[in-house]
């Protein structure tokens, strides 16, 4: 990869011959269409033109993976097909996009995921030279900045989630930010349900939360970090960000994919506050193995918009991702996306987590650079929240110690509870 072209790497099924699928894409998304046209010169076309770089062949199906009427009006589901399947390695150039996040987006993806010559396509991954990368926005938080801001070293963030997800009142949600502030924990969000709902306005929530969470600071001299769910339009998520500054707040939160990419890059450049990103809707575009976005691709291009926190869901958790693949996820948001530059992101773990599975992320992500939230392990612990946040600082410490949950268990008594509880659930 040249400075002067980032690279995208694809999966496809196809009954056609890969490398003409491989063409129809990078034309497709550079300079070309379905016939040449006139102004399409050869010099246009060596400047511009998307290039395939490497076609790997891998198994073959015997039935397509998705419906196709381009190919049913061809009568290509009328008789038997292989429907081969292969990896394509395409570079773009970067005088075609700029940067443009929207559009760069549009063309790594866009109608490529309507093709008439595939029966699957899924956008694996992109790789982009560092020249290109500090074109787009940095973290201004990202791992170090959280740390600072919540004055935790040398572990986990640990985190909640308000519960119930609606329906508290404003008032009623600063009184259990108070408890969960005075229970120990780092970290508390906002569901992604739970933005301006009338029964709780953002504005009155920020202030009568922010106000729980400046007297536990007064007192004890930690400021509790919470993500606010400001989604909204872009105009009001800024008014909504300058709210919770004034409060005294370090973070919002964001559903990334119903905000969009240019929402997200104005509030990025609009506040210097922790943006930390929601992906609710990730599954419809990830769930299927030969359509949409790998984590990998998605997450570039969401850190693109300068985010600092990512969700990955969380280890033997209720959601339908496998372990290995929230492990990926989890690797993916701690790398650099290219050399030299500390653009990291801090992965947010979620969904079903309590003292129980920290011993499966630790043994599998092997960093403590993670926020690790739990709802119903810390707000349903039978001795109260402060029992869970405390089993959770435990099995961190054991881990990281090297030593078992069953030998920390015998002299940590809210470990034991969690494990005794939440085990035979």
């Amino acid at each position: 990869m040249t400075a002067d072209r980032y690279e995208a790497s694809y999966l496809i099924e196809t009954p056609l011959e890969p490398a003409h699928v491989a063409e129809v894409l990078a034309g497709e998304q550079s300079c070309g269409t379905f016939a040449r046209v006139e102004g399409e010169t050869d010099a246009l076309r060596e400047r511009a033109r998307a290039t395939v770089e490497s076609i790997e062949l891998l198994d073959a199906a015997d039935a397509p993976s998705l419906p196709n009427g381009w190919m049913q009006r061809r009568g290509m589901f009328d008789k038997p097909q292989t429907w081969q399947r292969a990896r394509l390695r395409v570079s773009f150039p970067v005088a075609n996009v700029g940067a443009n996040l929207p559009t760069l987006a549009a063309t790594v993806s866009g109608n490529l995921f309507d093709l008439g010559e595939v029966t699957g396509l899924r956008l694996e991954s992109l790789k982009l030279p560092a020249s290109y990368r500090k074109q787009f926005d940095l973290p201004v938080q990202g791992i170090a900045g959280t740390r600072k801001l919540t004055s935790v070293q040398g572990r986990p963030l640990i985190g909640t989630i308000i519960k119930p997800n609606v329906g508290l009142s404003a008032e009623e949600t600063g009184e259990l930010a108070g408890k969960l502030c005075a229970a120990g924990v780092d970290f508390i969000k906002d569901d992604e349900v739970c933005a301006d709902p009338a029964h709780a306005p953002l504005a009155q929530r920020v202030k009568a939360v922010m106000r729980r969470v400046r007297a536990h600071q007064d007192k004890t001299g930690k400021l509790v970090m919470v993500a606010f769910n400001i989604s909204d339009e872009t105009d009001a998520m800024r008014r909504h960000a300058d709210l919770v500054q004034s409060e005294g707040g370090s973070c919002v939160m964001v559903s990334l994919n119903w905000c969009g990419y240019s929402a997200v890059q104005t509030l990025r450049r609009h506040t210097q506050l922790a943006l930390h990103g929601h992906r609710n809707g990730y599954g419809a575009l990830s769930r299927h193995p030969l359509l949409g976005f790998s984590f990998q691709a998605w997450q570039t291009l969401w850190r693109l918009a300068g985010v600092d926190h990512m969700h990955v869901h969380g280890l033997q958790g209720k959601f339908s991702q496998t372990d290995d693949e929230v492990i990926e996820s989890a690797r993916d948001t701690l790398a650099p996306l290219t050399d030299g530059i500390d653009d990291r992101v801090l992965p947010a773990f979620s969904n079903g987590q309590w003292a129980g599975t920290v011993p499966a992320t630790w043994d599998s992500v092997r960093s403590n650079d993670l926020l690790f939230m739990s709802g119903g392990g810390i707000l349903a612990h039978p001795d109260g929240a402060a029992a869970g946040v405390a089993s959770l600082q435990q099995a961190w410490d054991a881990v990281q110690q090297g030593e078992t949950l069953a030998q920390r268990a015998t002299r940590s008594p809210e470990l034991r509870r969690s494990i005794d509880f939440f085990g035979k659930k």
